[in-house]
C-alpha cells in the first residue's frame, strides 16, 4: 500500500486550481466534472505529492475555521524553510502560524490556501 493523494474543498475551482500551479508551482494533470456526483474535481502534482481539489457544484461552500491544531493540513517537505518562507511572504501568502523549531529534528509553517485549507512546510534536518 502507498499514499496516493490528499483532498481539499475550494469554492472556485479557477482560483484554486491558479493559486496551486502559479503560487506553489504544482503541475496541472486532470480536470473534470462528475455528473452523477454534481463536483468539480482536479488533480494536481508537485514532484510526488499528489492533490485533488473538489468544489461541490450544488451546495453553498463555507470557509473553514483555521485554528490550532491546524488539522487537517497537506504537508509539503521543504529543502530551506527560509527560502520557502521568503516565497510565500513575497506573494502575500499569509502565514497562519511559524516558523517552529525543534532542535536538530524539524522546522515548519503552516499557511493557506484562498479556501482556508491548511498547508505545512517542513524542513528536516537530519533525514536521510
Amino acid at each position: 500500500m502507498k499514499a496516493d493523494h490528499c483532498g481539499f474543498q475550494v469554492k472556485h475551482m479557477d482560483k484554486a486550481i491558479a493559486f496551486y500551479t502559479e503560487q506553489l508551482g504544482f503541475q496541472l494533470d486532470h480536470r473534470a466534472i462528475n455528473q452523477e456526483e454534481q463536483e468539480e474535481y482536479a488533480f494536481l502534482s508537485l514532484g510526488t505529492a499528489r492533490l485533488e481539489l473538489i468544489q461541490d457544484l450544488v451546495n453553498e461552500y463555507f470557509l473553514p475555521e483555521v485554528k490550532k491544531p491546524f488539522c487537517p493540513h497537506y504537508c509539503l517537505e521543504v529543502s530551506d524553510l527560509e527560502v520557502s518562507l521568503t516565497d510565500l511572504k513575497k506573494k502575500g501568502i499569509p502565514i497562519v502560524k511559524g516558523p517552529l523549531l525543534i532542535e536538530k529534528e524539524e522546522t515548519w509553517i503552516y499557511f493557506t490556501d484562498p479556501d482556508n485549507n491548511i498547508l505545512e512546510y517542513i524542513q528536516w534536518f537530519n533525514r536521510k
